[in-house]
């Protein structure tokens, strides 16, 4: 049998590119919460959830929440896609984008806070139709660009890149509904800091899927525990899947 091509420097950079985005979004909203409540903000209740993700902009954890989504808006910008894919640099141009509307442009202050002084309520539309537009990249990547693949059978695709295509379209959908959730909240007024955070986790579960992040992991858990794995399963392992995938150069 003939081994797989290595890996080459653009393959690499596209998987880092994938685990990078996929960390920086699981993490935010523990990071927002936790940095929050150990550097109490006057006005807010210390270990209380505020009404959304995007509230963390007036507690003590605003900077970690700008600079995450200043770092997701570098790293969708320069995300290289695949070669001659120009919907790959489009919908990461539109989510780099957005991003930054996020971070720039705040929801209106929490209870107890007050916005600053240039703020005005066409800045919390700007947020609105940001936020809006991010999802709607992540939920583009999730639901139609990860799940793209030059073998148009779905069942002769390798077993590895099917399940990444169902987690990818798993993610989406819960995506969808954590926007409808949310979006609920116009007419319900209820708080959305849990429809945002399931939504943010679940883009980052289909950044990580696809960027094979389970790979290094098992092959770390492999190490401490000693085990050998059989040249069948060592062969699987490195294999690029280079048949499953859209061609990368």
């Amino acid at each position: 049998m003939t081994a797989p091509p290595a890996k080459g420097p653009r393959d690499l950079s596209q998987l880092l590119h994938r685990r990078i985005i996929g960390v920086l979004g699981f993490f935010l909203p523990l990071l927002v919460y936790v940095g929050a409540g150990v550097r109490p903000t006057q006005g807010l209740a210390r270990w209380e959830l505020l009404p959304s993700v995007s509230a963390y902009y007036y507690a003590g954890s605003g900077e970690i929440f700008v600079g995450v989504l200043f770092a997701l808006s570098l790293f969708l910008f320069s995300y290289p896609g695949y070669k001659g894919v120009i919907a790959d640099r489009v919908v990461g141009g539109l989510g780099g984008c957005a991003a930054l509307g996020v971070a720039l442009f705040p929801t209106a202050a929490p209870a107890g806070q007050a916005e600053p002084f240039w703020w005005s309520p066409s800045t919390r539309v700007i947020h609105y139709v940001s936020a809006v537009l991010l999802f709607v990249a992540f939920i583009l990547f999730s639901v139609w660009l990860f799940r793209k693949s030059n073998v148009p059978d779905k069942d002769k695709r390798p077993r590895e890149k099917r399940w990444r295509d169902a987690v990818c379209l798993a993610c989406g959908i819960t995506m969808i509904v954590c926007v409808l959730w949310a979006a609920s909240s116009l007419a319900t007024q209820m708080p959305i800091f849990w429809p945002e955070a399931i939504a943010i986790i679940a883009f980052a579960i289909s950044w990580l899927a696809k960027g094979e992040t389970h790979r290094p992991v098992m092959r770390m858990m492999r190490r401490l525990s000693g085990y050998k794995p059989s040249d069948a399963e060592t062969h699987e392992d490195e294999e690029e899947d280079e048949s499953d995938e859209r061609k990368s150069a």
